[in-house]
Formats: structure tokens, sequence, C-alpha cells
């Protein structure tokens, strides 16, 4: 079960961090929005818990931290994408 949870709040904060950066509903690249969502999760919701002294539990820090992470580096892989155009 808790599997299932981690994927749907990987996909639910890589969708918002596209639509943050201007993407529409319909445009949402859903499999980057996995594995981005998951990334940056770790990653950003990892490091803001930490700092805040939240530790590695389920708080606003860490969940602040996810939507920073995926939106970074949602950022920089469309950036990405885009050079390599």
């Amino acid at each position: 079960m808790l599997i299932l949870a981690v994927l749907a709040f990987g996909f639910l904060v890589g969708g918002l961090a596209q639509m943050l950066l201007g993407r529409s509903m319909r445009e949402v690249n859903w499999p980057r929005a996995l594995g981005l969502g998951l990334l940056g999760s770790l990653v950003g919701g990892t490091v803001l818990s930490l700092l805040f002294g939240e530790g590695f539990e389920l708080r606003p820090a860490g969940i602040i931290g996810s939507v920073l992470g995926a939106v970074l580096l949602t950022a920089l892989v469309e950036r990405g994408a885009d050079r390599s155009r």
C-alpha cells in the first residue's frame, strides 16, 4: 500500500511541477512527471525536511521541498531537451 501512495505522490508532485512551469493539464508528460516527481521528492523533500529538523516524517516542509525539487529537476530536464533540439 505504501508503494501505491509513493507512486501517487510522485505523479501528483511531478504533474504539479510541470503545470507550475506553464504546461496545461492536457500537456503534462505523465511518465516524466512520475520520474521527476519521485526524484525531486526524494532530493528536495529530504533536504528541506532535514534543514527544518523534521526528520523523515510527512510534514509541510517536506511537501514543499518535494514540489520545489520536482520543479527544479523538471526545469533542468526541459532546458536540456530544448538545447538538444
